[in-house]
């Protein structure tokens, strides 16, 4: 919108500095949004929030958002290779590892995303702004958001017009071009963006490349209005993710040579395409109206069940089709002493898969492989998943310093799933099997919260509060894989109540001018996770029948504190802490297994207190554990990131960075303890204009000093099958060590 922005920025001027007094503060606005990030107040919110403008993701020039969100206290990322990663905050749903949802909402120009993996795609060229809300959120974002939410808007606007075109490399065969196109006028604007990003990588049979196009086309409707569409198509291809099993592979292997160490799901061809529509308006009271449909989809392909000691054979291939669609409606009202909105949410999601086998090497004998032949179908399943929420948010102003804000949603969420597939029938050997199909379906209503305030003790100093709550409703999955895959030893249990988090939160936001300009944001936080659902003998447990079950409890207790400063015109400095306690209260149920080495000798297989087990062929020891009291895996106690930066020249800018992380363990046990690890990156940005031509160059090194530490480290079971569990069964990935890149572009 023409007038929009404007408009936006002078309604919220008053509360977009810190200067202001709190006399000052005038109309109060609604700025809480699942459609269009385009309102920056942060005065009155009395939530913690981090924002990552658009500028410091291109000057970062980073190889994936991992890079970027380590500045942000409280933030934890499921990385191994290449791009894609899973996004954790406060320590929530890190003991997954799998396609699990992380239990943060990411959301995309109002898009929800969620890949199959769980994991995110972002192109790092297309990035207007990440903002980061934490805490429980599903009063705005609804199912997933125990945590809180990461919010990304896009590229779009008349500083997009002109030409520009970059190209970069780096290490390990990395080479990365882009070309962009656009325009701006009285009418409106627009942009088309392309770009190709190779890599050989460190990792054996570890390569990709991802192509994405994007562009935003925004015309402008009258005075007050815009109408913005915008797409985004991303084809991307990757191979192995470089794990390798124990500390002596990953000691003597660290580039996952060794073909047994196969990743369990390779060879990944994945299409994603994004399309949202979105109207805003402003009215003459300073009311705005916001319409959004989109559809987000993911087409994934891969292979998955590797065949013993060969390289690159897998049992089989997966097509994987998802396609989520919606419409999100807001209508925001200010006022001198209350201000508030009203928004719907409504989802029409459908999920669906294709298993065929590949080969029956290693699965034949328990699968109808065989019969089925190469290329025949082992399962199908399609969910379709329908929500219909309503939400909205009431500001009031009690005295001229205090703010106060109530948000509310209430969700029902409608699943249906059908699954088919070949189950064993029950008899002596040669087995038969019979074709089996079944249809589920249940229904959730679950309502969210919250509650805060935000005080102005001062003019440069805010007190805040809030509690609010954050849900994650069962998957079809997790309630009827029982019914649909009788072969597997889970029973369903349709009586799954959806998992709960509270979040009670108290913060300082200020600035202090006598130290320059400084502004720094601390905050104390605690979360309760309730009923949140596992399998009743452990998440990955093999042998014992199982059941997805509420089984326990969990407690995540912190203090975050960022502080951005510039104390002279030549420097700057960014610090982000988490210190971070994260642990179960109640999970009394877990069974380890490690592979019976002693062919069930009386008694036991170890001792007395593990029971022997037999499944798909193989001999198990397993043995009941109390988890209650543990650390949550991956959950470090201590993170610190340091940036800083220096400005020799207007023209120059050289940038350090330190971050450390203290130790975790890598297993619920809490029997594998890892260490902590401190890397440093360095990087340079030279920017000149040659009249209406801008040339900027970089050069950008990664853990210069190559210190050894590992992207990520899991365990669970007896993974080498030797008949004990410690840290030869981690699976890890070995971090790449020193990596640079350099690149340069030129905008007309």
């Amino acid at each position: 919108m023409r007038l929009v922005s404007a408009a936006t920025a002078l309604a919220l001027g008053s509360t977009l500095s810190f200067n202001a007094s709190a006399e000052s503060l005038g109309i109060i606005h609604v700025d809480s949004t699942t459609i269009d990030d385009r309102f920056e107040a942060k005065r009155e919110e009395p939530s913690n929030i981090n924002v990552i403008s658009g500028e410091t993701v291109d000057e970062s020039h980073a190889d994936n958002i991992q890079q970027l969100l380590q500045s942000v206290p409280g933030i934890t990322t499921n990385w191994g290779s290449g791009e894609s990663l899973k996004i954790h905050l406060r320590g929530v749903e890190n003991q997954g590892f799998m396609g699990e949802k992380p239990g943060v909402a990411v959301v995309i120009d109002g898009v929800p995303v969620f890949e199959r993996t769980g994991k995110v795609n972002i192109d790092l060229d297309n990035i207007e702004s990440i903002k980061v809300v934490k805490g429980g959120a599903s009063y705005l974002f609804g199912d997933d958001a125990l945590a809180g939410a990461v919010i990304i808007t896009t590229k779009r606007g008349a500083k997009m017009a002109g030409v520009k075109a970059s190209v970069e490399g780096g290490s390990f065969g990395r080479l990365k071009g882009l070309v962009r196109g656009g325009f701006a006028g009285d009418f409106g604007s627009g942009h088309l963006q392309l770009s190709h990003t190779e890599v050989d990588g460190y990792y054996e049979d570890s390569s990709s490349e991802a192509d994405y196009a994007n562009g935003k086309l925004q015309l402008y409707v009258g005075e007050m209005s815009d109408l913005t569409f915008g797409f985004e198509l991303a084809d991307r291809a990757k191979n192995s993710h470089g794990a390798v099993a124990g500390v002596t592979a990953a000691a003597n292997d660290p580039q996952s040579e060794d073909p047994t160490y196969n990743d369990y799901a390779n060879h990944f061809d994945v299409q994603l395409q994004k399309y949202f529509l979105t109207f805003a308006s402003d009215f003459e009271d300073e009311s705005n109206l916001m319409l959004n449909v989109y559809q987000f989809s993911d087409d994934t392909k891969y292979n998955s069940a590797p065949v013993d000691s060969t390289e690159d054979d897998y049992g089989y291939t997966n097509d994987y089709s998802q396609v989520q669609r919606g419409f999100k409606a807001e209508y925001r009202h200010p006022g001198e002493r209350a201000a508030w909105m009203i928004g719907t949410d409504l989802r029409a999601n459908s999920y669906d898969a294709l298993v065929n086998y590949l080969d029956c090497a290693d699965i034949g004998s328990y699968t109808n492989c065989a019969s089925a032949g190469i290329g025949g179908v082992h399962s199908t399943s399609d969910t379709s998943e329908g929500v219909y929420a309503f939400y909205g948010e009431l500001k009031v102003r009690p005295a001229k310093r205090l703010t106060l804000t109530m948000n509310g949603r209430a969700d029902l969420i409608d699943l249906e799933g059908n699954t088919a597939e070949w189950e064993r029938n029950p008899g002596p050997p040669p087995a038969t099997y019979t074709w089996t199909s079944t249809k589920n379906d249940e229904q959730f209503e679950v309502g969210s919260w919250r509650l805060g305030g935000n005080f102005a003790v001062t003019d440069n100093l805010d007190l805040y509060a809030n509690g609010s709550t954050g849900f994650r409703a069962p998957t079809v999955k997790q309630l009827f894989i029982g019914i649909s895959s009788p072969t597997m030893r889970t029973n369903p249990n349709p009586d799954l109540d959806p998992e709960q988090a509270l979040n009670l939160e108290i913060g300082l936001r200020g600035k202090l001018d006598a130290l320059g300009s400084l502004e720094y944001d601390l905050a104390l936080f605690q979360i309760e996770r309730e009923d949140f659902i596992e399998a009743s003998n452990g998440r990955y447990t093999t042998g014992l029948t199982n059941q997805f079950e509420n089984v326990g409890n969990a407690r995540h207790r912190g203090v975050e504190l960022s502080i951005n400063a510039q104390p002279a015109k030549w420097i700057s400095w960014d610090l982000a802490y988490t210190y971070l306690n994260a642990e179960y209260t109640d999970y009394e149920d877990y069974v380890l297994s490690v592979m019976d080495t002693n062919g069930f000798a009386p008694g036991g297989c170890i001792d007395g207190t593990w029971t022997n087990v037999s499944f798909s062929g193989q001999n198990y020891c397993q043995k009941a554990l109390d988890n209650t009291g543990n650390d949550i895996s991956r959950t470090p106690n201590h993170h610190l990131n340091l940036i800083l930066a220096f400005y020799p020249t207007e023209n120059l800018t050289i940038s350090g960075e330190f971050d450390s992380t203290s130790s975790y363990f890598a297993d619920e046990l809490n029997q594998l303890e890892m260490d902590g690890h401190s890397t440093f990156n360095l990087l340079g940005n030279y920017d000149r204009k040659f009249g209406s031509t801008k040339l900027s160059i970089f050069g950008r090194v990664d853990n210069l000093f190559d210190e050894e530490y590992y992207n990520t480290a899991r365990a669970d079971n007896d993974d080498n099958e030797d008949g004990v569990y410690d840290e030869e069964d981690i699976s890890l990935v070995v971090n790449q060590g020193i990596t640079v890149s350099a690149g340069l572009s030129l905008t007309f």
